[in-house]
Parts: C-alpha cells; structure tokens; sequence
C-alpha cells in the first residue's frame, strides 16, 4: 500500500473524486482515507501545513497500516532557474532547512538524534517517478528538496538554499514526513510542481498554485498506473 500526503485541499481535492471503496479516519485536523485510486490501494491525507501536522499524520499513517512507501506531493517554489511554472522537481533527498544547530558545531539542517543533513529517499521510487514524468510530458528535474516552517519568497534566500543544501525546490512538509518515514524504516519518496519560480513571490504563487496541483495530479496518475 501507497500513503500519499498532501498539505492542501488543491492539492489532494482531486484525487478524492478518483477513489472508491474509502474508509476514513480522522488524526488531529488530518482526514486520513484509506482506498481504491486508479486501481492501487493507498492511504490519501491532507495533513495541514507545516511540519508538526505533516508529521502527525505521517506517523498516523505508519503505525495504522502496512504502508511499503510513503510519498508526499504538492506544489512548492523553486530555488534555481531550471523549473518553471507546473515543472516537477522529484526529491532525491530531504531536508530541513530551519534545523540549526550551527552555533554549536554542527552543519546547518543536522537533525539531532539520527545526525544527518540530507534524508533519502528510495531510489527505485525516483527512477519510476521520472519516467512517469516522462510519460506525463511534465519537464522534470530531480535534487534536494528543503523543507521550513515558513514560506521563502526572496531571491538571495533561495539561492542560499540551492548552494547549502544542493535543493532544487522548498516547501513546508517533505522534510518532516521523511524523517518519520526514515525513523520509523519506511521508503520515502517525493515530488513537488512549481507554483513560484526563483525570482517569484506569494502573487505568483496564488496565481500558479492551482496549475501546478493540477500538474501533480497527472503525474500521480501516472505514476500509480504503471506500478
């Protein structure tokens, strides 16, 4: 079984009307459904923005069902000019860009307890989201995707978080549902759809949101028909 996390409803909203067969179960603000999508069963989240909640219901997810990989979906901004608008970045690693411990010796995004910068995740998943890519027509790049507790929207922020981290996009989940996944032993994977461009801002991204969701979605599809 697949659990798919999504932040927002734009996000995962479409996905719902594919399913059938849905049970539901309810963790903190998370709606946690369990069922049939385009033919795989999988557990469909909106966790809520934000690390705590992408955590919460990442945690929910593993411990309540034989989840063999989790993957986290949704739109971001990116911090190079190789994506525009609706491209996909597939995350080849995770991190936490606001973990910083730094003042004390360590590199900046060491997550204390585990000591690592960059969370992985599964490589046969990123090769088989590639080729869905592929498939979909969406340009694709793959790299680190930085995860925060805020949204970055100025152009020397992002270029920092390209050159520490190698990171392609940002958002405000991924990070947090791989260190669960990693934790807890699970395979992780991620994909992200561009709704804010390197010199963008939060107009371009309410303007683009929608777009690159829809984007998302189609990669899913994709995705999970050729597994």
């Amino acid at each position: 079984m697949i659990g798919i996390i999504g932040a927002m409803e734009q996000e995962v909203g479409a996905l719902l009307e594919q399913m059938s067969d849905i049970r539901e179960r309810k963790v903190g603000i998370s709606l946690i459904r369990e069922g049939t999508l385009w033919g795989k069963r999988v557990l469909l989240a909106q966790c809520g923005i934000g690390k705590v909640h992408a955590a919460m219901c990442a945690q929910a997810m593993l411990l309540n069902a034989p989840v063999e990989l989790l993957l986290n979906i949704g739109v971001a901004g990116a911090l190079t000019e190789k994506t525009g608008i609706a491209h996909c970045v597939i995350a080849t690693s995770a991190v936490q860009h606001d973990m910083d411990t730094s003042p004390i010796g360590d590199p900046v995004g060491m997550i204390s307890g585990i000591n690592r910068v960059h969370l992985p995740c599964d490589e046969g998943a990123v090769a088989r989201l590639k080729a869905a890519c592929v498939r979909a027509g969406i340009p694709c790049v793959l790299g680190a995707i930085a995860t925060g507790d805020r949204f970055v929207e100025r152009e020397d922020e992002k270029r920092r978080l390209n050159a520490l981290f190698g990171a392609e996009a940002c958002d405000m989940e991924g990070a947090a549902i791989a260190q669960v996944a990693f934790e807890m032993g699970v395979p992780y994977a991620a994909y992200r759809c561009i709704s804010d461009t390197l010199n963008g801002n939060g107009m371009e991204y309410a303007l683009n949101a929608a777009r690159a969701a829809a984007a998302g979605q189609t990669l899913l599809e994709v995705f999970l028909r050729q597994e």
